[in-house]
Formats: C-alpha cells, sequence, structure tokens
C-alpha cells in the first residue's frame, strides 16, 4: 500500500475501522477529539507565558511543576479506580485541562507561584488523562493490532499539531495586528481557552459511549520488578530527558528567533499533510517486528534537526528543527507505545500483577527523565547563558536518545523471548 493508493480508498479506510472491536473505536474517536486540544496545551500556553513573562526560566518552571503533577496524579488515581469507573477519571483529566487554561488566564501577573499553581493543575489534568488513556489503550488492544491503533492516533495528532498551530497562530497574530479586543491578546487567548474547555467536554461525553472495565485486581504499588521491566525503565527515563526539553525550548526558540505565534503555527503546518499520512500508513501496514526500525529513523531525524539548529542558529535553523521535531516524535511514539505495552502485557502475566502497576510504575521513569531534561535546561540557561542552552544541549541531548535504540532492541527481544517460553 502506498500514499496515493490510501488516498483513493477512503471508504475503505473507514471500513477497516469499523472492523475493530467497539471499545477500541470509541476510544479513538475520544483521543481524536482531544487531539485538537492538545496543541494548544503544549505549544500555546508556554508561549502565552513567553509572552507575557520574557522569562524563559519562567516558561521551564511551568513545566516542571506541570511534570511535578503528572506521576501524583498517577498514584492518586490508581486508588481512585477501586471507587469511580475508569470513563469518568478520563473524561475529568480532560475537562481539568481547560479549567487550567482558564486559571492560567485569569492571572493578572504570571508570578512563579502563580504559574506553579496553573502548572500543577494541568500536570493533575495530563495525570488522569495519560494513566486512563494507556490503561485502557493497553486492555482495548492487543500486541497485532497496537501499530494501526497508535498509527491511527498518531495519524490524528500529527494533523492537529500541523492544522491547529496555524489556525490559533493566525487568529491570534490577526486580533494583535488588527487591534481586535483594544490591541488586548489576552483577550485572545481567552477566546481560545473557552473553545479548548468546549472541546474537553466534547471528548467527555464521548468516552462514555462505551462501559469500560475498571482493574480487577486492587493492590498496584511495589518496589520489586521483573528485570525485563527495569529495563523499560531506563528506556522510559531516556525518553522522558527529551521530553523535559521538547515541551519548553521550540515554543522559546520560535519567540528569540522567527517571531510571534504566528510565525509558530506556520512553522508547524511546513511538515505537511504528507507526514501524518506516512505514520498512518506505517501504522496501517508494519508489523510488531518492524517497531525498532522506526524507533531508531525517528531519533536520527531528530539529532539532525538538533545540529541544524545548533550550527545555524537562526531562523532557518529553528524551522529546520522543529519540521524534525514534528517527525520525531510521532515517529518516536507510534513505535515507543506498542513497546512498552508488550512489556507490560509479558511482565503482568510473569508477576501477576494488575496491569496499572506498571503505567504507574513507567511514569516514574518518564519523570526523572523530564526533570533531568528541564533542570538541565534551568542550569545551563541561569549559569552559562540561554543561547547555550538552546544551542547545544538540545544536541547533547539527542546524542544521549542514540542510546535507545540498542536498548529497545535488546527490551523486545526479550519480551518476546519470555512470552513464548
Amino acid at each position: 500500500m502506498t500514499i496515493t493508493a490510501l488516498l483513493k480508498k477512503p471508504s475503505e479506510e473507514y471500513q477497516y475501522f469499523l472492523n475493530k472491536p467497539r471499545e477500541m473505536r470509541v476510544l479513538l474517536v475520544t483521543n481524536m477529539i482531544y487531539a485538537f486540544v492538545l496543541p494548544v496545551i503544549e505549544i500555546f500556553v508556554g508561549a502565552y507565558i513567553m509572552r507575557s513573562s520574557n522569562d524563559p526560566k519562567i516558561v521551564a518552571v511551568y513545566q516542571l511543576t506541570v511534570y511535578t503533577g503528572i506521576p501524583i496524579t498517577f498514584l492518586l488515581n490508581g486508588f481512585l479506580l477501586s471507587r469511580i469507573k475508569i470513563s469518568t477519571l478520563y473524561s475529568f483529566g480532560m475537562l481539568l485541562s481547560g479549567l487550567s487554561m482558564l486559571v492560567m488566564m485569569s492571572l493578572q501577573n504570571l508570578s512563579v507561584a502563580g504559574v506553579g499553581i496553573a502548572g500543577i493543575l494541568m500536570g493533575c489534568s495530563f495525570g488522569f488523562f495519560w494513566s486512563n488513556r494507556d490503561l485502557l489503550a493497553l486492555n482495548t488492544t492487543n500486541d497485532y493490532n497496537r501499530n494501526y491503533y497508535y498509527g491511527l492516533e498518531t495519524f490524528f495528532y500529527t494533523i492537529t499539531f500541523i492544522l491547529v498551530p496555524v489556525i490559533v497562530g493566525a487568529f491570534l497574530s490577526t486580533a494583535d495586528s488588527r487591534g481586535w479586543f483594544g490591541g488586548n491578546m489576552h483577550s485572545g487567548y481567552q477566546i481560545v481557552t473557552i473553545v479548548v474547555f468546549l472541546l474537553t467536554i466534547l471528548s467527555s461525553v464521548v468516552i462514555h459511549k462505551e462501559k469500560f472495565k475498571n482493574p480487577e485486581e486492587k493492590k498496584f504499588l511495589y518496589i520489586k520488578f521483573h528485570s525485563l521491566w527495569k529495563k523499560m525503565l531506563g528506556l522510559a527515563g531516556l525518553k522522558g530527558l527529551a521530553q523535559g526539553y521538547l515541551v519548553t525550548a521550540p515554543a522559546i526558540l520560535i519567540m528569540r528567533m522567527v517571531g510571534n505565534e504566528g510565525s509558530l503555527g506556520l512553522v508547524q503546518g511546513v511538515s505537511g499533510v504528507v507526514t501524518a499520512l506516512m505514520l498512518y500508513l506505517l501504522g496501517r501496514t508494519t508489523k510488531p517486528e518492524h517497531r525498532i526500525y522506526i524507533f531508531s529513523a525517528g531519533l536520527a531525524i531528530f539529532l539532525l534537526g538538533t545540529l541544524v539548529n545548533g550550527i545555524l542558529f537562526s531562523a532557518f535553523g529553528v524551522m529546520v528543527f522543529v519540521l524534525c521535531k514534528v517527525l520525531f516524535q510521532p515517529l518516536h511514539d507510534i513505535a515507543y507505545f506498542p513497546i512498552q505495552m508488550q512489556v507490560i502485557d509479558v511482565v503482568s502475566k510473569i508477576e501477576k500483577r494488575n496491569k496499572f502497576t506498571y503505567i504507574f510504575n513507567h511514569e516514574f521513569g518518564l519523570y526523572i527523565g523530564r526533570f533531568l531534561g528541564l533542570g538541565l535546561f534551568i542550569a545551563f540557561a541561569t549559569y552559562i547563558s540561554e543561547s547555550f542552552a538552546l544551542k547545544y544541549s538540545l544536541i547533547v541531548i539527542a546524542v544521549v536518545q542514540l542510546a535507545s535504540i540498542p536498548l529497545a532492541r535488546h527490551i523486545v527481544r526479550e519480551s518476546y523471548k519470555l512470552q513464548k517460553s
């Protein structure tokens, strides 16, 4: 199958989607709607803080508090799963993200304390969203259809990360240039926030169209784990290391080197729909044994982007970096998540534990990586210079990420070996 063939047969692809289990389809539709929210949260909240404070360290503090709220909420969610429906917790997380943005927009002055509170709230929303999303994805898919599941989900995430920044960026830029809202950009951000909140309500309604089962085993807190899971935590730490930078550096680079939020949307849009179609095609046609190749390709593209940015450190260099980032993240995720799910399937069966145990534990591996990544950025920006943090530390992160390739290959081989034994 090629991209051309894919475009000629949309009805066949829709029928292929309808042939998947209903639980999987409801979850995918919910995530597709929420996919329109994530770009606003991940890109424009950082840009809003940067515009209002002109201090990249406050942006980093916001992200650090977001990442602190996530594992705390994973822990809380583990206890709540024994009492509250998983779909209710999932929808609450989506609604809370809109509420967090409303809190941010209500702040008169962006102090460290105010931004920190908004960040914790956003972290809690992500915690409820991602913990339940991962558990639902794990329970409604299997190793054979996960490439398709994550391919389709990533297809929509990529499309929205292209379209939403263009639309929102154009709206904010037009409002600024034409003096809408009395020249008050704050009002423009408030309108965007209201739209985001309405989308979270819609996605919350959809997820309740299906009855999803909560874990039967209530206990999820453990200290000792199988050696394979410890290796998976190492891979999670490396993934988190890159995440710590990629939610902070792009917005700052764009604002410093390229221009306003309109440019931010334009740069994201340059990658085009072809990228998203390619990701869908990969999910539709590839098999589990192809995941390492996709994983490696994503990391190579990320390294290329950081090198171009570091060498040129110009508007063009930033555009190349963001284009590489747009391609790297979905390629990485379309391979990473099925690998993680496969390991959880294998290890939970061996250790006879609640699968949420590993989803919760996995988040701490990510958190350590994110904390180190953001901490490194703050340290470089504070004690050396902001330009050094934006130029060279990204290259260091990309080089370190290459260690993920042999580790992921070993994890995949060992998981299938244990599955067969």
